[in-house]
């Protein structure tokens, strides 16, 4: 297993990540935990997200529990 192929986007905002929306509402529900994130290795999917909820994306490996900012691609 390549850990490398774990590490995907997620999205943070004043201290705490994106789940997504609460079931049946347009409430956003955030959590303090990195493994609670709504996640992707999509980038421009998590770009897109980012700039709907000004957050700022974050690169998360869940195995190595390592978090760091994600560089913005150009």
């Amino acid at each position: 297993m390549d850990i490398r192929r774990k590490t995907v986007l997620i999205i943070r905002s004043q201290g705490q990540y994106l789940v997504g929306y609460v079931m049946g509402t347009t409430i956003l529900r955030w959590s303090e935990s990195p493994y609670d994130a709504w996640a992707t290795r999509k980038w421009e999917d998590a770009e897109r997200v980012a700039r709907m909820v000004d957050g700022e994306l974050m690169l998360f490996n869940p195995v190595a529990g390592q978090l760091r900012p994600a560089e913005v691609r150009e």
